[in-house]
């Protein structure tokens, strides 16, 4: 009797663990920039998103950008722009905010330029704007004192190559924001969280019965950690590769928060690209926290050199 007890605790312990293993090679971030993708759909996307024309009647009255808007609200961003200036003394610095959108954080400091790939907000500017691609800026090294990036990488189909740029204009000793929406989901792109059962088939059906389970903390601890602490090895040899998980934007209907996703980017793997270059994350935890550190900014002091 103890001998089969026996065996049927070793069963069930190398069943959770193929489980386990299976699950986190699943959330694994395979994905990286290479091969470039290119950025046409997007900008058409967006160009269309803020003038309202053309594609505004399937995009019901551009809810993306409506979206936008009451978020920047709900999560104070202006707020915390204006303590970021405060804190870092930037009020008369030279700032970038890549991915400016209508340029709503265009006040916030004197010396402000935005850059988006959408043409059609340069109307909406009294500052210096740039239309052009955060993965290609037109910009010369170590041009800002500072640069920020409101809920832009996750958009951006070669986000390494945006946060390269970044660092690339921002000075030695620079400081840098970054709020993308970390961990977007797949299942976001066709409303599974909102739409009712009886909008999918069956293999939708299943999708949307998982979600529940797929969003418990426990279950996002068991997938992620896992592969932060195996991550984080990879800065011992140097500079990382920035990795990710791709997911499928939906540019015809926008169903709910991050349906135009194209990118999944978590935080401690953001956090360790910068790190492994010598810079500093002003607000990350240390030691083993950092594996499991909330969502929210990164704030880069960039390396003095």
């Amino acid at each position: 009797m103890l001998r089969r007890a026996a065996r049927l605790i070793i069963l069930t312990v190398l069943v959770l663990a193929v489980m386990e293993i299976a699950l986190v090679a699943w959330h694994f971030p395979w994905a990286a920039d290479d091969p470039v993708r290119r950025e046409d759909a997007l900008q058409e996307y967006y160009d269309f998103a803020y003038t309202g024309d053309g594609r505004a009647a399937v995009l019901k009255d551009n809810p993306s950008t409506r979206a936008a808007q009451d978020a920047r609200t709900t999560s104070n961003i202006l707020w915390r722009i204006s303590e970021f200036v405060r804190v870092h003394h930037l009020e008369k610095a030279r700032v970038l905010d890549v991915g400016s959108g209508s340029g709503y954080l265009q006040d916030a400091v004197e010396d402000y330029t935005g850059i988006d790939i959408s043409r059609s907000v340069a109307s909406h500017y009294h500052k210096p704007f740039v239309a052009g691609t955060a993965t290609a800026m037109p910009f010369k090294d170590h041009e800002f004192d500072a640069a920020w990036s409101i809920w832009v990488l996750e958009h951006i189909p070669n986000p390494e190559a945006a946060l390269s740029e970044i660092r690339r204009v921002v000075k030695p000793g620079g400081v840098i924001y970054m709020l993308p929406a970390w961990e977007c989901t797949p299942w976001a792109a066709q409303g599974y969280e909102v739409r009712p059962y009886d909008a999918f088939g069956f293999r939708g059906k299943l999708v949307k019965a998982s979600i529940p389970i797929r969003t418990l903390p426990e279950f996002l601890f068991i997938t992620s950690v896992p592969n932060r602490v195996i991550r984080s090895a990879a800065s011992a040899w140097g500079p990382t590769r920035l990795r990710y998980r791709r997911v499928t934007p939906n540019y015809e209907e926008y169903w709910m928060a991050d349906s135009d996703a194209v990118n999944s980017l978590d935080r401690a793997e953001t956090a360790m690209w910068f790190e492994s270059r010598g810079d500093t994350c002003l607000n990350c935890e240390r030691g083993w926290k950092r594996h499991v550190q909330p969502d929210g900014p990164l704030i880069i002091r960039r390396a003095a050199n």
